[in-house]
């Protein structure tokens, strides 16, 4: 029976994302990929064929670290050649270019990928796993699932089946031509169909429970972007076009029409029933459990639709069952960027550093450095000035620095989740966290913020700034906020060097 350390399910980016840190860490593992070639969701989706990942070519840095802020699809490594704006010039770009670069990865840097290796069955044992495939049975210590999502959620409304599902419905604007249709979502699949039609059928509504959520409100990159505006102007020039919170209560066919009931959700208990010709069902994917085995069950959480996690991305329940990608989003749910490339490469890059350190007996790394006030102010810029993980994972992964007063050094950790943070230093009486934050108030209009730039002040900044957080074991006793920077660079001495180096110095031995 073939035999590896790490046995990785999947090779989208996240599999081939982790396959690269493996290999060059020189660790036993191997990916198992059904399919021909890697990046298999994105040779279907988006439908519409275009990614709402940016891809923004021409930034004002030359640094390949800071450029790496505004470029949501490449794959972290070492070959310049290998990034995604080599590969698209689009701003939106093109899945198919996505998947060409996938391909080029994997080829270029060797990686040890068997493709078409279904794997049916993951079964836990006392010193692993079996994972069966048509090709046979191998063992792993640990396994590593980067599956994606593996299908289409269906919501459990009367009639359901009558909806065509965005995974099946005509992509052909023309085919709704005269249509009044109604997509069942309102998240980024639903608005982005509904942008394509809205030219050619006659009446669009898109209807769910849940409030419409803007990305540039929450700042969460999944929430419904800006460029689908089209329709909201729509909406509100009153043009039949619409957006309605409501329970879907049953849909069904007259005819040669669908009639839907609805009770809208703000309306006190109104109900109506409308008429469509066609219902297209845009309600987004759920992790596939299939190949679990009882023995390895993993919990789940939000409706069912992804593992349930431990701070490492363990699942809550199995030990040594890890998830990666889209799929190990938990911990960071509608506040990081961990279900996109742009988020998850960087988490991928402490997994391994966590799996080397418990099966490969690899210490996690940091830096020695001198616990001195002035000295630890130059680290911190120097890191949320510079770093792209911190950047892009705000919120959510962190700097960490321990402090050892009896030696007046401290432990310099990167790129940490900080709920893992806590975990890891929590019998430490004094350690620090940095990280990136957005202002999270409440504002009637984000693009009508007051602004307030006294560093006294820096907590009511609304756009991402630097934290540093003062913890007692597991206790957040004290946190600094350094005022937000039109261009993100927290470097001026009155705003941010000597606010920074008093919090510091008010602890430091």
């Amino acid at each position: 029976m073939d035999s590896h350390r790490y046995l990785v399910v999947g090779a989208g980016p996240a599999g081939l994302q982790l396959s690269y840190y493996l290999q060059r860490a020189g660790a036993d593992y191997l990916t198992l990929e059904r399919d021909d070639e890697p990046g298999r969701f994105f040779r279907t989706y988006p439908r519409h064929r275009r990614l709402i990942s940016l891809n923004k070519v021409h930034t004002d840095s030359t640094d390949p670290e800071i450029r790496l802020r505004w470029d949501w699809n490449s794959l972290l490594n070492d070959d310049p050649e290998l990034l995604f704006p080599k590969y698209s010039r689009d701003y939106f770009p093109n899945p198919d270019d996505l998947v060409r670069y996938l391909a080029d990865f994997q080829s270029r840097h060797g990686l040890a990928v068997r493709y078409g290796t279904s794997v049916r069955r993951i079964e836990r044992v006392d010193d692993g796993f079996l994972v069966h495939s048509d090709d046979g049975v191998r063992h792993g210590a640990c396994v590593v699932v980067a599956a994606g999502w593996g299908r289409p959620y269906v919501p459990p409304i009367r009639g359901i089946e009558h909806a065509v599902g965005y995974e099946a419905m005509s992509v052909e604007p023309a085919a709704y031509a005269g249509q009044r249709v109604l997509v069942i979502g309102k998240g980024n699949s639903a608005f982005e169909t509904a942008s394509a039609i809205l030219g050619h059928a006659s009446m669009v509504h898109l209807a769910s429970r849940r409030p419409l959520r803007l990305a540039w409100n929450t700042k969460h990159p999944g929430d419904v972007r800006g460029q689908y505006g089209a329709l909201l102007d729509s909406y509100q020039f009153k043009t039949l076009h619409s957006v309605l919170d409501c329970e879907i209560d049953e849909i069904r066919p007259v005819d040669e029409h669908f009639e839907v009931d609805i009770s809208y959700t703000h309306a006190d208990g109104e109900t109506a029933t409308l008429v469509y010709d066609t219902v297209l069902r845009c309600t987004g994917f759920r992790m596939n459990t299939d190949m679990f085995d009882e023995s390895c069950l993993p919990d789940l959480v939000r409706d069912g639709r992804m593992p349930a996690l431990r701070t490492d991305w363990q699942s809550s329940n199995v030990d040594g069952l890890y998830f990666a990608g889209t799929l190990a989003q938990d911990r960071d749910f509608k506040r990081a960027s961990s279900a996109f490339i742009d988020g998850f490469r960087y988490n991928l890059r402490t997994l391994t550093a966590l799996l080397r350190e418990r099966y490969d007996g690899e210490a996690l790394a940091c830096a020695d450095v001198p616990a001195d006030p002035d000295e630890l102010t130059a680290l911190v810029l120097d890191r949320v000035n510079w770093s792209s993980a911190l950047w892009t994972q705000f919120e959510y992964l962190c700097d960490v620095l321990v402090v050892d007063p009896a030696t007046g050094r401290a432990r310099h950790f990167q790129d940490l989740p900080e709920d893992h943070a806590v975990d890891r230093f929590g019998d430490q009486p004094h350690w620090y966290s940095v990280t990136l934050r957005w202002g999270r108030d409440e504002y009637p209009d984000v693009f009508n913020i007051a602004r307030h730039p006294e560093p006294s002040r820096a907590q009511e900044s609304a756009f991402i700034h630097p934290v540093i957080r003062r913890y007692k074991g597991r206790d957040l006793v004290a946190e600094r906020h350094l005022l937000e920077d039109l261009l993100a660079q927290w470097r001026r001495p009155d705003r941010h060097v000597e606010p920074l180096r008093a919090f510091l110095a008010a602890d430091l031995p």
